[in-house]
């Protein structure tokens, strides 16, 4: 707590003052969290000052709050880059990221409870610095990098807002990402990543991590000598198996039975039902679910759509189907993904079913695109309209393929890695 004070006054966060009358100052509370590594010990132990944001009046205390972060899909396509060309990769963690934003409105504190100035008790901190728990905290702080990065020379990708990419000459380049105040550092060279480390260092409260081996809660283990990059979340699927008590279920080699079928002919009918299955965390473990299924699990996409249509008011035949993948899951928890070769060349598959939602009718899209060998982009969801026939079905998986095709590719040549050659679907 005292390390996080001191981190407060060095960046001047506050100035003391006298509440203006009919102003009214928030509140604020202390939250602890321990940091692990990508190996699952502990790393640091790290207590936050978080402003209670929730008290926040709009168009008084905040106006645009909208924020960016670094797709999932740049993050596999840079570890793709990183596998098949042995480019170094760091890691690097901003220490207090939100004290840096400046703000722009005029906004009250009260002082942290214990740690009030003696003398000053009647006093309340006006922020002059973006500080945890503020709406408006994130798009501060990338408003601050963005600013500075650019300034460096870096170019913002049209692709994705939150990747940065600076070329010196020849095959000498950097490629910066960007997720809130976690970043990744890619480039051939070692001496150009130490010269952009040390440049971010002399501006922000910077931890350098060294070389990546977590990501976003994901596990990176890279083998150079064979250029193989593995992304897996075995910490994580473990985790969430013991909090649904599912640890010691029998594994299974599907996330779904063969013809399955859920509607919502299957949700409770009445009160009764409907109090039996409220006490089962039935959106905790979609929730869950998904989070895998969005980072490295491709092969429970189509599962978890189908069951996640159903959160609002779920039955007991939805819940035993979310088990069953609970079950896959364990017999699968140390998959991963796998990124490597002497190629890039970017591949797609796209499908749909026709009229696969009974209670809609409507069709679903899934597509999947690799590259280096590893999956770096995949759906599965119910089409926004019903299609006639089979025909429009597949015409519409078909459209967002293409348009999935078009982004990837126009990202892998702002980083530098043109196609040469038309992608097939």
């Amino acid at each position: 707590m005292q390390e996080e004070l001191e981190a407060l006054d060095r960046n001047k966060t506050w100035d003391l003052v006298t509440l203006p009358r009919g102003r009214k100052a928030i509140g604020n509370r202390w939250v602890y969290k321990i940091k692990r590594d990508g190996n699952n010990q502990v790393e640091r132990y790290r207590a936050r000052l978080v402003v209670k944001g929730y008290a926040q009046k709009e168009g008084i205390d905040f106006n645009e709050i909208f924020s960016l972060v670094v797709r999932l899909n740049t993050v596999r396509v840079v570890l793709a880059l990183c596998a098949v060309f042995d480019l170094h990769l760091e890691q690097l963690d901003v220490k207090t990221a939100f004290l840096h934003g400046d703000l722009e409105e005029e906004i009250y504190m009260l002082q942290p409870e214990g740690f009030a100035e003696t003398g000053k008790e009647n006093l309340v901190c006006r922020l002059k610095k973006s500080l945890y728990g503020l709406k408006q905290a994130p798009r501060c702080w990338y408003k601050r990098f963005d600013s500075y990065i650019m300034s460096l020379g870096y170019n913002r990708l049209s692709a994705d807002p939150c990747t940065y990419f600076k070329r010196s000459g020849g095959n000498d380049y950097i490629i910066l990402l960007l997720y809130v105040d976690d970043m990744l550092v890619a480039g051939p060279n070692k001496d150009r990543v130490q010269e952009l480390k040390a440049q971010l260092a002399r501006e922000f409260d910077m931890k350098d991590l060294g070389p990546a081996n977590k990501i976003l809660g994901m596990q990176v283990h890279r083998d150079r000598s064979n250029r193989k990059i593995w992304l897996s979340q075995t910490n994580y699927l473990q985790k969430f198996l013991h909090r649904f008590n599912m640890q010691d279920s029998k594994p299974i080699s599907t996330p779904l039975p063969v013809n399955f079928k859920l509607s919502s002919d299957m949700c409770p009918s009445n009160e009764a039902e409907r109090m039996e299955m409220s006490r089962i965390p039935y959106a905790s473990a979609v929730g869950s679910l998904m989070f895998a299924m969005i980072c490295t699990r491709p092969d429970i996409a189509q599962a978890v759509g189908a069951v996640s249509r159903y959160m609002a008011n779920p039955g007991r035949e939805h819940w035993s189907t979310v088990k069953r993948i609970l079950r896959y899951i364990k017999g699968t928890s140390n998959a991963a993904l796998c990124f490597g070769g002497s190629y890039l060349t970017l591949r797609g598959y796209v499908d749909s079913d026709y009229a696969g939602d009974p209670d809609k009718r409507k069709s679903t899209t899934g597509y999947v695109f690799t590259l280096a060998g590893g999956a770096v982009s995949w759906v599965s969801k119910l089409q926004t309209v019903v299609a006639l026939s089979t025909t429009e079905a597949e015409y519409m998986a078909a459209t967002q393929a293409c348009k999935e095709t078009i982004w990837i590719q126009r990202l892998l040549e702002e980083l530098g890695h043109k196609q040469d050659r038309v992608t097939c679907l």
